[in-house]
């Protein structure tokens, strides 16, 4: 402000990419005061511009003006921010004084735009053309209906729905020019116009370009990420990319310069395509430097070399992971770690066998039968008979280490069946069940049985109920705000989950976000909600029968009868790992950590060296020192990285933007004000760190940024030396955990991953129990760690056992909720973790140390005929026994103050009765010191418990 006076105007050109910028405030501040000046009028204010009308009241000067002010929670991790409405605080005589005598007012002039921080910052890509700008450009290309706009990588394209003001300026159709290094994938885009019509089915084609003398840079050297790639299984796919009519996509692109490519300028052409349309073609010159660059860019995020990442088939293959041994076929018989599948005619299993034993520390010779009866799929005709079956043959069409595939063929009436089915060397059976209707067909049900053993039938996890005793009778319908389509049936050495599928399944979002993309009913099985499942005791079996109920197939029809079969357990647990891996999860100095006894470090995000989420790769060099001081001191280091959310930080962030809803969730937007303000609508808000800054948003549950997943691993693996991964939560599937493994185990000598999961049987998150949610994942896991909203002392043994230990499953766990709860966490052989729940667990891990518990031998308290049991049935009792010597953990699970006797079987604790001694070591907040004679009655309060040392006296 030039002039001291009673008002000034000023036209501010601010170009807002925001809408209905006229129901936002705006706020006029003094510099020189820092006082807000109360006389303003808004005579225009609109998406281009804002006419201003103000008091100057600090005379001549500097003002401020804030026209995006916002509230709400700024400083929650999950804000909710909305904008100042518009308010009048203009005196009524100064607004009737210049409302119609403004534009004869003295001029303010526009000095700068300024941003609070360089994230926030719109210029060149966020600032708008106007339309007369847009109208014009558009008049200077008469008849053509879509402009092209070259753009180099370091100005990605993040609006859609406006030109920004930069190509008004650069003009359209200009050619494509950069600048690469020798080996360097280069990353660019190309911004396409629908000047006045939708796009549909829009290509990118390149040519070969010309070098020097013959040098050539092929054709399939350039990959266009937005009309194609390679899907997170590997497989080749084409998308169909529309742009709605005035509105702005952005094509990114790269090529692959090869190390050897000689240097020079090269030059040749992309051709644009859409349906219906003339195509249009740009110039494309490329610079080769003689200079060369490591591993194509990818240890300079910037680059962006790492988008040809989300192409990657990077640990794609059936190469096996320790401790899995190769899948084996011998006829109709497979056999995997533990556990063998007898095939029946139809290619469902007619016999599920499992050879662990029963305290699940080992593979006997002794096999556990899972079913009573053949899987079946059976189909009643409208007058209720059950078709027959007749089977065309079966015959194993592929065998790996890794993998068996077969294929079977069947025949009832008017139906026809078609099985694939694969095994693979984890447990987990694939299978597509085609049922074609040849002729018109009216069914009453077509349906599955599983006809469960009654003796392994003892635990149900799953379809709406948590882990423990399975009921002798339970119903459950298709409900898609639950999100359960699996559910687990068994007994701690021999289960078997089911997951019910169509050819058309979409992983669904989890957590705190299922709601927003809940399970999608499967056309077959859900018969439009009439399906669902029973489960009923009965005298020969427990059968599951998962029916769809009546339906009219027509002529040609195809139902997709899809399912997936893990056969539990998946490996022996192993107590020493247990009991010698000993986690800190949090980024402390290295000797700070090494003197509480804990050997391995979780480094979460939010911290010096992987400050932001998901997105560990911005501090490498401080990362790898850190590893290296750890390494040193005889520790591992694991990180926080997973894909269900991604910092705005990352380099790729518009890229990925820009691939519609394949890598970002589809959702209603909202949230902390840079997302409103640069995403603007059509996400899912995640997490947030105010204090740094770091904003999140929820990505897909499946999409081709698992690739780059995978890659990120491998590449901090590598680059970085961590020794595994801190998973909270997991939204992925199986096919990338098992990626992961391969890529940690190829990488470093003795990786580790560990799930972290907070109980989700609540309605947000789809009533889903996490153990049954994430079972595919459990094969590749080291340790559970379940979590926060665990109830550990107001559930049942059967719920720890099913649901928090992962013992049935052949893992181990800890506990997090208010530090769990010690004493009924010892039977399963189970503590806290250091130092995030409140609770210390190094006096627990003093007092088994003492014993020497990673060499004894584990027998939990559901091994039948354990040598040492309790009276009651409420108080539980498992022994760690050596020669000579047991530590007995007992623990209670009855309402009130009991005297428990235990029952010895002193052969085979190798103990001499008459000499025998049974001792309570002192352990600090758990119990004191105490002596017990055989027989004599141990009193315990409600959820306590105790642990004793067992041996022999002195002669």
């Amino acid at each position: 402000v030039a002039d001291s006076g009673a008002a000034v105007r000023v036209r501010i050109p601010w170009r807002r990419r925001d809408e209905q910028p006229e129901a936002k405030r705006i706020v006029i501040v003094a510099a020189a005061t820092g006082v807000r000046v109360a006389n303003v009028m808004a005579v225009a204010v609109n998406r281009e511009y804002g006419d201003l009308v103000f008091e100057p009241t600090a005379g001549p000067g500097d003002y401020y003006v804030y026209y995006m002010p916002y509230q709400g929670t700024f400083r929650s991790n999950y804000p909710r921010i909305t904008y100042r409405p518009p308010d009048s605080t203009a005196a009524p005589a100064w607004l009737a004084r210049w409302r119609g005598a403004w534009a004869a007012l003295p001029p303010a002039t526009v000095s700068a735009f300024q941003a609070v921080d360089s994230m926030s910052g719109v210029w060149p890509m966020e600032v708008i053309a106007t339309r007369a700008e847009s109208e014009s450009l558009a008049a200077r290309h008469q008849g053509m209906h879509f402009l092209l706009f070259p753009e180099d990588r370091t100005r990605p394209i993040r609006m859609s729905a406006d030109l920004p003001y930069w190509w008004i300026e650069a003009g359209a159709n200009g050619p494509v020019t950069g600048s690469a290094l020798r080996g360097e994938f280069y990353a660019f885009q190309i911004g396409v116009w629908a000047v006045d019509r939708a796009l549909d089915s829009l290509t990118a084609r390149f040519g070969d370009l010309a070098g020097p003398g013959a040098e050539r840079i092929p054709a399939t050297a350039f990959s266009s990420f937005n009309t194609g790639g390679v899907d997170w299984q590997g497989r080749t796919f084409t998308r169909w990319v529309q742009v709605g009519a005035g509105k702005v996509q952005a094509l990114w692109c790269g090529v692959m310069v090869p190390d050897d490519q000689a240097p020079g300028d090269y030059e040749g052409r992309v051709t644009v395509s859409a349906a219906g349309l003339p195509p249009e073609t740009l110039l494309v010159r490329l610079t080769v430097s003689p200079h060369a660059i490591a591993h194509h860019g990818d240890d300079e995020p910037w680059r962006l070399s790492r988008l040809r990442w989300l192409d990657s088939r990077l640990a794609l293959d059936t190469g096996l992971v320790r401790p899995y041994t190769p899948v084996e076929v011998d006829g109709i018989r497979l056999s995997v770690l533990g556990r063998e599948v007898r095939l029946a005619p139809s290619g469902l299993p007619a016999r599920i066998t499992s050879y662990f034993t029963e305290e699940m520390t080992a593979i006997g010779s002794r096999g556990r039968e899972v079913l009573a009866a053949p899987v079946a799929l059976v189909v009643e005709d409208s007058s209720g008979r059950v078709l027959s079956w007749k089977s065309s043959g079966l015959q194993v069409t592929h065998q790996q280490p890794g993998a068996a595939v077969w294929t079977a063929g069947s025949t009832a009436g008017p139906l026809s069946l078609a099985v694939t089915g694969e095994l693979e060397f984890d447990g987990n059976v694939e299978y597509t069940l085609a049922l074609v209707a040849r002729t018109p067909t009216v069914v009453r049900d077509i349906r599955l049985e599983i006809p469960f053993a009654r003796d392994v039938a003892r635990y149900l996890m799953g379809m709406n109920r948590p882990g423990g005793a399975a009921p002798g009778s339970y119903d459950w319908t298709w409900d898609v705000k639950r999100n359960q389509d699996a559910a687990w049936v068994g007994d701690v050495n021999a289960g078997l989950q089911f997951t019910l599928k169509d050819d058309h399944y979409v992983r669904p979002l989890n957590t705190n976000f299922y709601q927003l993309r809940p399970l999608v009913l499967p056309r077959s099985w859900s018969n439009g909600g009439v399906g669902g499942c029973r489960f009923r005791a009965e005298r020969a079996a427990y059968v599951a029968r998962c029916y769809s109920g009546a339906r009219t197939l027509a002529a040609g029809d195809t139902l997709y009868f899809n399912l997936r079969l893990l056969l539990t357990p998946f490996h022996p647990i192993d107590p020493r790992a247990q009991f010698t891996t000993r986690y800190f999860h949090a980024y402390k100095p290295i000797q700070d950590v090494l003197a509480t006894g804990a050997n391995v470090i979780n480094v979460h995000h939010a911290t010096a060296v992987n400050p932001y989420l998901n997105y560990p790769f911005l501090r490498p060099a401080e990362m790898r020192a850190y590893v290296d001081s750890a390494h040193a001191a005889g520790m591992r280091v694991k990180i926080y990285y997973t894909v269900r959310e991604l910092t705005n930080r990352a380099p790729e962030l518009w890229a990925l933007r820009r691939l519609g809803g394949e890598v970002f969730a589809d959702g209603p937007g909202g949230g902390h004000s840079w997302l409103q303000e640069h995403f603007g609508s059509h996400y899912i808000t995640g997490w947030v760190v105010p204090e740094l800054k770091d904003i999140a948003i929820v990505t897909s549950g499946i999409s081709r940024w698992h690739n780059y997943y995978v890659e990120g691993m491998d590449w901090l693996a590598r680059n970085a030396a961590i020794d595994g991964i801190y998973l909270d939560d997991v939204a992925f599937d199986r096919i990338t955990m098992q990626r992961i493994r391969r890529v940690l185990e190829r990488n470093r000598p003795h990786p580790l991953i560990d799930l972290h999961s907070a109980n989700q049987y609540n309605p947000n998150d789809g009533f889903a129990s996490s153990a049954n949610l994430y079972l595919e994942h459990f094969p590749y896991l080291d340790r559970l760690w379940f979590g926060e909203y665990f109830h550990y002392d107001s559930t049942p043994p059967d719920y720890w056992l099913v649901e928090l230990s992962g013992i049935p499953y052949g893992l181990m766990g800890e506990m997090l909720e208010g530090g769990g709860n010690p004493w009924r966490g010892a039977v399963f052989g189970m503590t806290n973790r250091l130092p995030w729940t409140g609770g210390d667990p190094r006096a627990i891990w003093k007092a088994w140390d003492e014993f020497g518990i990673a060499d004894a031998r584990m027998i939990g308290w559901w091994v039948r005929g354990g040598p040492v049991r309790t009276d009651r049935p409420d108080v539980l009792a498992t022994t760690y026994l050596k020669k000579g010597r047991a530590l007995v953990a007992v623990a209670s699970w009855a309402r009130d103050t009991v005297n428990v006797t235990l029952q010895f079987d002193w052969r085979a604790l190798g103990i001499d009765a008459r000499r025998a001694r049974i001792t309570a070591p002192a352990i600090d907040k758990f119990q004191p010191a105490a002596n017990f004679r055989p027989g004599e009655p141990i009193r315990l309060a409600p959820g306590r418990g105790v642990q004793l040392i067992v041996d022999t006296g002195p002669p």
